[in-house]
Parts: structure tokens; sequence; C-alpha cells
């Protein structure tokens, strides 16, 4: 069915050349890496299903074991935990900050889309412009967004500072009951917090979070 000339007129679409500059950076991160986001969020989901699933059946084969041992868990909850995505809406956030919604040189150079630093020289990383008490800071290169996007969510999932996050995560799909766990994430701790949730409010990425809120 056509749409009547007068919805035409009341929503107009609206160009390129019609966005600030501002909102066109904002509009060019989005298209760059949501569906680079939403791919890796929905591996790790399909992943966690997968999980629940046999440790409801139970697991005669014992393929749970190898990732035990990948993640670092001691035990079948332990293991949900560290696999459960949480909201895309928290991802974009992050990314937005970290990135400086995509114009920094490490997403642009190294396809480093969350500041990820590089602890060692054996792997493909790129130097920081700056020092840092007089030592060279590292980033980690990347061969594509879905890599740096994956090794976030390993990050998380296995990172000791984040144990209360991933217990959280289990609990609640609520992004601003999450975000508060996040304080590890930088030096800035609660104030770096705070923007994650002021950056999702004010750019409704909620709106990414298809999944239906459910608290346990």
């Amino acid at each position: 069915m056509a749409i009547s000339l007068a919805i035409a007129l009341a929503w107009p679409a609206i160009s390129a050349e019609q966005l600030s500059p501002v909102e066109l950076k904002k509009q060019r991160f989005e298209q760059t890496t949501l569906p680079a986001v939403k791919r890796e969020y929905q591996s790790w989901l399909t992943r966690f299903e997968t999980v629940e699933q046999l440790i409801m059946i139970g697991d005669p084969a014992d393929q749970l074991k190898l990732l035990h041992e990948r993640f670092g868990t001691d035990n079948d909850q332990q293991l949900l935990a560290a696999l459960k995505p949480h909201p895309v809406s928290i991802v974009m956030a992050q990314a937005a900050i970290e990135s400086g919604w995509g114009t920094s040189r490490f997403y642009r150079e190294a396809n480093n889309v969350f500041g990820v630093w590089s602890h060692s020289s054996d792997e493909p990383r790129i130097a920081a412009q700056g020092k840092r008490n007089g030592k060279t800071i590292w980033l980690k290169r990347y061969s594509s967004l879905d890599d740096s996007i994956r090794d976030y969510f390993k990050l998380l999932a296995k990172g000791s500072p984040y144990k209360a996050f991933r217990l959280a995560r289990i609990k609640t799909d609520d992004p601003h009951k999450l975000i508060p766990y996040l304080t590890a994430y930088s030096e800035r701790r609660s104030d770096y917090t705070k923007q994650v949730s002021q950056v999702l409010r004010q750019n409704q990425f909620s709106r990414f979070d298809s999944h239906k809120q459910k608290e346990k």
C-alpha cells in the first residue's frame, strides 16, 4: 500500500546533508559498528543457550569440559555467567565512548573498538602517540571489527575484575542495573559508568535490545 502524501509530508526523509556533523558522525558509527556487534552478540547468545540446554538435559559426552577449561570456570553456573552476553545497548555505549564514535585512530587504523591494550609484542598492535610514565602504550590491532568485539566479550567473560558483572547479568538484562558493575573497565571508575549510562540514554541505545528484559 502506498504511503499517502500527507503522511510523507508529516515525516519527511532526512538526508545526510540535513544532519549536523555530530549527528552524521553518530549515524556513520552506528552503520559500521552495530552490525558487527549484533553478529557477535548473537554468536555468544547461541552458545549460551546451547550450553544451558546441555546443562539441563545432561552432558554425557562431557562437551562442557573444554569450555570450563577455556573460561576458567569451576562449575556450570560460573560457565553460564561467563557465556551470557550483556545487552547490545551497553556494548554500543562503551564502543561509542572508547572509539570517539568511530573517529579514534585506533578504531580507524587498528579496528580497536574498545581501546583494549596490548601487553605482548608477539601480537599485532599499534603504538599510542603519547607515553605513560615514559613508556610506550600499545593497543591491540585487529583484522576486523568482529574480532575486536569478540575479544571485548572474552575480556568481560574471563577477567577477574568483572566477576560481579557476570553474576549480575545472569540475573537481569536491564542495562541500567548492569552498568554500575563495569567500574573496573576504566580508571575513572564510577565517573566512567555514569558516562556509559548517559550515552546509552541520550542516544536511546536500548532500542537495539530486542530481547525481552527479564530477571531471575
